[in-house]
């Protein structure tokens, strides 16, 4: 049985597949706070006023985008990261880590206002 290429690096591919289900589950989560955030405020919260609408409104549509784009995005970084598995080129990226803690962060944000226009 001939050896193909990517059988030389199978550990290495195996760990990026564990990568992509890890921000594939990252993306449901994102997706699942704005859902949450909206699906509380709207059913068990009496309209306290249009600010906590907007927020809330707000952080669910910026979960959503913001979880699809995590989605769109690992499944590029998958091909990508194979490609250079193969072509023995492969190094790690910091502004992903960068960008998707930023990110998250600003969704908590947003979280942590409407939850003090609603406590106020």
């Amino acid at each position: 049985m001939e050896e193909t290429k990517e059988s030389k690096y199978i550990q290495q591919h195996l760990a990026n597949e564990r990568t992509f289900l890890a921000w594939v589950r990252t993306s449901i989560a994102v997706i699942g706070i704005g859902v949450l955030a909206s699906t509380l405020h709207f059913n068990n919260v009496q309209r306290v006023n249009k600010f906590a609408d907007s927020i809330a409104i707000s952080l669910s549509l910026f979960s959503l985008v913001t979880g699809l784009t995590i989605l769109v995005y690992s499944t590029l970084n998958y091909f990508q990261v194979r490609k250079r598995i193969n072509q023995q080129t492969y190094s790690s990226s910091r502004s992903l880590i960068y960008l998707i803690t930023a990110v998250i962060f600003l969704i908590f944000i947003l979280l942590l206002i409407y939850l003090f226009v609603i406590l106020i």
